[in-house]
């Protein structure tokens, strides 16, 4: 066999399995969507029927941890459609999201490396917002406060990804106009 015609056959292997992993990738966040979106039924069914039980139905129902069924959750309620996610692992659309992806144990996945202070510091921030943004919607004087409370923050953090801002020039670009 030619080098050139095994070099061909191995790429077209490559692109299969390439294609193959991405399906899988796909079918894999899909289920979790789908979970997340169970998960919040049932969270509400129980709430509603058994009070404060969420967690013991978790511990005893669910066959993942309760930081995965949170997860499923998170990433259902901040997804409406994840073929807006096409070609990411469920991690990938996670970090994207602000969705705490951490190892549950350190010991059992010695090969990575924790997540640096300021990616799960952001991540906390950004649940945090996530939370205060649900209670603010229907209260658009809060929603006014809390963009108010974070200006500070959004000035500081401006200067980091816009080299206008970096060199301090005064006021707010015209496309600022929908940020905190």
């Amino acid at each position: 066999m030619k080098a050139e015609d095994k070099i061909n056959r191995l790429h077209e292997e490559v692109v299969r399995q390439t294609t193959d992993s991405e399906k899988c990738l796909h079918a894999a966040l899909v289920a979790a969507w789908q979970a997340g979106q169970l998960l919040l039924a049932e969270k509400e069914r129980v709430r509603r029927t058994m009070g404060a039980a969420w967690g013991q139905w978790i511990k005893e129902k669910f066959h993942g941890s309760k930081s995965t069924a949170h997860n499923y959750m998170r990433l259902a309620e901040n997804t409406a459609d994840v073929s807006d996610f096409a070609g990411l692992s469920l991690r990938q659309v996670y970090l994207r999201l602000g969705i705490a992806t951490e190892p549950k144990c350190r010991r059992d996945s010695p090969g990575v490396a924790p997540l640096p202070e300021h990616i799960r510091l952001a991540n906390r921030l950004l649940e945090a917002l996530s939370r205060c943004e649900i209670k603010v919607k229907s209260r658009p004087e809060q929603s006014v406060l809390l963009r108010q409370d974070l200006q500070a923050l959004y000035v500081r953090l401006r200067r980091l990804f816009e080299p206008g801002a970096a060199a301090g020039l005064p006021g707010r670009a015209p496309s600022d106009n929908n940020r905190p």
